[in-house]
């Protein structure tokens, strides 16, 4: 609500009162001007944060070019958590502090989603949390105010059990897994459903984030030779280090991953071949996703973006249309986001339908499977 006063009445009130009234006046009509504020949370000096940013400006640039919201321009706050559950909880108090941010994007990785949590749901005026890819189930329901964009790794880990058991037809699997959240969240679901469908875990291994060397790791499924199949349950990094010593040392096994491992195919023509799980391809048809390739491309020198990316477009798409709907108050973007798929209808973005649950998960979020070919990943199909 914009709020007026007729400024010829102002010479007919005491000076200092008409001085104080014109003073608020005015900074009434520069509040109704300022931008809308979003924080943006991820690790963005890392490739995976960097994506993140990227389509989130995008995303921004193209609102405000086509009018803002309400009148009003739309803004970035972004901070650096550096994937680290300590620094996510500073960044996270940070922005709940600030006025101005009505909503957060992020956290990017399951740790420091968790760890905000606390600080985003605390309080008497809480700040909606959307993450475009934390995956880990405990952060389902952890608040009201926590919602997520991506498949939970219940689902990455089923679907590429299932994957591996049917379109690989493997029946014995090594795993190497990041002792981290993530790595043992979809280690855990995979392991699961790969023995419930009469599969044979033939070794687990843990690595240490910014471990250099597995060659005992590798020495042993090379020579014990029962895996049909090595799943990597980690990031990109991890990833990287497994393809290069196991195929220096010949080892062929087919390797699989979550969606941990997307940004593998910038190893080139050594990453070819393998398989990893995606809430999103950009591949995908569709006429939405192809005007966001574009778009991207275009703005980026023509990169292709990961699911990071394009889950974070699609939350700043999603946000804006929550604050034209409900206005741009923290408690009542929250509820609008809740009505999603339910009262208000389902939100069709790049990375397909959305709608939220009463713990702010996605549930019909389909999983799928990509493999790398020539740099990119394309589409393996699902089981």
């Amino acid at each position: 609500m914009t709020w007026t006063f007729p400024l010829a009445r102002l010479a007919l009130l005491p000076p200092l009162r008409a001085a104080a009234l014109a003073f608020c006046v005015v900074l009434a009509g520069c509040e109704s001007r300022a931008p809308i504020v979003i924080g943006l949370a991820g690790p963005f000096s890392e490739p995976r944060g960097e994506s993140m940013k990227l389509a989130a400006q995008l995303a921004v640039n193209e609102i405000n070019a086509a009018g803002g919201i309400l009148g009003r321009r739309l803004a970035l706050e972004a901070l650096d958590d550096s994937a680290q559950t300590a620094r996510a909880m500073a960044v996270a108090t940070l922005l709940y502090d600030d006025r101005r941010v009505v909503a957060v994007i992020g956290h990017l990785t399951s740790g420091a989603a968790i760890a905000a949590a606390d600080v985003y749901n605390a309080g008497r005026n809480p700040v909606v949390a959307l993450s475009p890819s934390a995956s880990n189930p405990d952060l389902t329901g952890v608040g009201r105010y926590t919602f997520r964009l991506c498949a939970t790794d219940l689902a990455h880990g089923t679907t590429l059990a299932r994957f591996a058991t049917t379109r690989l037809g493997a029946r014995r699997a090594a795993i190497i897994y990041l002792n981290d959240d993530y790595g043992r969240g979809i280690l855990g679901t995979f392991a699961d459903e790969f023995r419930r469908l009469d599969g044979t875990i033939v070794a687990m291994d843990p690595v240490l984030p910014g471990a250099e060397d597995i060659t005992p790791y590798l020495d042993f499924i090379q020579h014990d030779s029962r895996a049909q199949v090595l799943m990597v349950a980690g990031d990109r990094e991890m990833a990287s280090l497994v393809l290069r010593l196991a195929r220096a040392r010949g080892l062929t096994l087919p390797i699989i991953g979550g969606d941990g491992l997307a940004g593998i195919e910038a190893e080139g023509a050594l990453a070819n071949g393998v398989y990893l799980t995606a809430n999103y391809l950009p591949d995908l048809p569709g006429a939405r996703n192809a005007a966001f390739l574009r778009a991207y491309g275009a703005a980026n020198g023509g990169q292709r973006p990961d699911h990071r990316g394009a889950g974070t477009y699609d939350a700043v798409y999603l946000l804006a249309d929550a604050i034209r709907v409900a206005g741009a108050r923290r408690s009542a973007i929250r509820d609008a986001l809740a009505q999603v798929g339910h009262a208000r209808a389902a939100f069709n973005g790049v990375t397909g339908r959305i709608t939220f649950d009463g713990r702010g998960d996605v549930p019909d979020k389909t999983v799928l499977v990509g493999v790398v070919r020539d740099g990119h990943i394309v589409p393996a199909g699902n089981p």
